[in-house]
């Protein structure tokens, strides 16, 4: 299942999420191990109060959102420790809106949770771990 969190769509509609390649909030991907998804988490902090720990995050590039498709350029996570599989990627806000650095996780707004896809779940082994986004309809995901 992959999905995308309510408290985001509201967030979209209200202009506290922005997806865009410039000037645009910051938006990141983490991968994500032990998490028990809700439609109706709002932020990361949530992640790890439902039994998520993060392993790795990294920054998304070149940001479209054409026609409601979210997409970015296929992300590299670098030298990820070794340890358990990791089966979701969580997409996330984790600056304000006008960008600048990150707030609290608090405040990071959560956008998107996937578990499915080429590779997923990843078994780190210490290497880059690349996430190449489905060339599908659906990128990224779709409103």
């Amino acid at each position: 299942m992959s999905n995308i969190y309510d408290k985001a769509r509201e967030g979209f509609v209200a202009g506290e999420i922005v997806w865009k390649a410039t000037g645009g909030s910051t938006i990141k991907a983490a991968l994500v191990r032990g998490y028990t998804f809700s439609v109706s988490h709002k932020f990361m902090s949530e992640v790890a109060s439902a039994g998520g720990t993060v392993v790795a995050t990294e920054t998304l590039n070149s940001l479209t959102n054409t026609n409601g498709v979210l997409d970015a350029a296929d992300a590299v996570f670098e030298a990820v420790p070794e340890g358990n599989a990791i089966p979701h990627i969580i997409i996330y806000q984790s600056s304000a809106v006008t960008g600048g650095s990150d707030v609290p996780a608090a405040q990071q707004r959560l956008i998107a949770f996937l578990d499915r896809g080429s590779g997923l779940p990843v078994l780190p082994n210490g290497q880059d771990i690349s996430v190449v986004w489905s060339p599908g309809a659906d990128r990224i995901a779709r409103f």
